[in-house]
């Protein structure tokens, strides 16, 4: 599979937010800059692989996801999900807890760990280790 500099700019993007997410005070804050990170790590997996026909329907990164790299479609679900979550705590409708973000910052590295075995490129130490707790109001 073929790397370019555009994936790999997106990778060492998702990585950045996945550290800037270890660091983030507020729950809501980090849970967003996890599920940032790891669209940036899916975008990353799409840009490897050969463009879609410009016929073919608008497609969420997820569903795009799930098509190019079948083997990560629970991730896919799973992801989407926290996207949707992410949008009804944006909206205030829901409160967001400390666990669930740092949760989501932990499966966003491992998604992104994933990302990089199904692009042939090496996986690197974890950002997750240096996470600080979540300032609580």
């Amino acid at each position: 599979m073929p790397v370019t500099g555009a994936v790999l700019d997106l990778v060492e993007r998702s990585r950045t937010g996945l550290r800037a997410a270890c660091h983030a005070q507020g729950a809501g804050e980090r849970f967003g800059l996890a599920h940032q990170a790891a669209v940036r790590g899916a975008a990353a997996l799409l840009a490897a692989e050969a463009p879609a026909p410009a016929r073919s329907r608008p497609r969420s990164v997820w569903d795009s996801v799930a098509r190019c790299a079948p083997e990560l479609t629970e991730w896919s679900v799973f992801l989407a999900a926290a996207g949707r979550r992410k949008l009804a705590v944006d909206r205030g409708s829901v409160e967001m807890t400390s666990r669930e973000a740092d949760d989501l910052v932990r499966q966003a590295e491992v998604f992104l760990d994933l990302v990089l075995g199904h692009l042939g490129l090496p996986v690197q130490a974890s950002v997750t280790r240096c996470m600080t707790p979540v300032n609580r109001p």
